[in-house]
């Protein structure tokens, strides 16, 4: 039952990925991306690692696309044109997917990824000591990521105000107002 829902998740995941980028619509590609996340979370989930599954619901799912479609519906972005058949984007599509085949075989092609040599660690060990370190060795870039998210949420809020001219007064035909 485990293999028959990886391969469900799996397909969720890599089909709402690729909706993300195809889509025309910002709205509808921020929505697809919440499906993809919380599919890689169901990933997550089915190889116990909990702790990443909730990370990924609340970090990505819950905040990251929030964000977007915050900047998505307050910038009041409209659908694209649809995809570019340019000469040289067509051939730098091939050519990444191309990179992507190859780096794929080759990874794959001795049949087995290496195993790792150390002993997973104690269930709960790892996340006092990480929850430790974030607050402790790294709290200021903790603190700067959150001031730079900041900084840039009010960047769009100021780009995206729209500053009406004010109208100057049509003077009349005659030269002046008539009494």
């Amino acid at each position: 039952m485990t293999d028959v829902l990886f391969y469900i998740f799996a397909a969720i995941t890599l089909g709402c990925a690729l909706l993300v980028v195809t889509s025309r619509n910002a709205v509808n590609g921020a929505m697809f991306m919440i499906v993809s996340f919380l599919a890689m979370a169901s990933l997550f989930v089915l190889l116990e690692s909990y702790f990443l599954a909730v990370i990924q619901v609340l970090v990505y799912a819950g905040a990251v696309v929030v964000l977007f479609l915050f900047i998505i519906m307050l910038l009041d972005v409209q659908g694209g044109s649809g995809l570019s058949r340019k000469p040289l984007t067509i051939a730098a599509s091939v050519v990444s997917m191309a990179l992507l085949f190859f780096g794929a075989f080759w990874m794959f092609r001795a049949g087995s990824l290496p195993e790792p040599e150390t002993l997973a660690p104690a269930p709960g060990a790892g996340l006092k000591t990480f929850g430790y370190s974030l607050f402790t060795t790294y709290l200021l870039p903790m603190q700067v990521t959150g001031f730079l998210l900041l900084v840039a949420m009010i960047g769009v809020i100021v780009l995206s105000k729209r500053f009406d001219q004010p109208r100057v007064p049509q003077a009349t035909a005659g030269g002046g107002d008539r009494a």
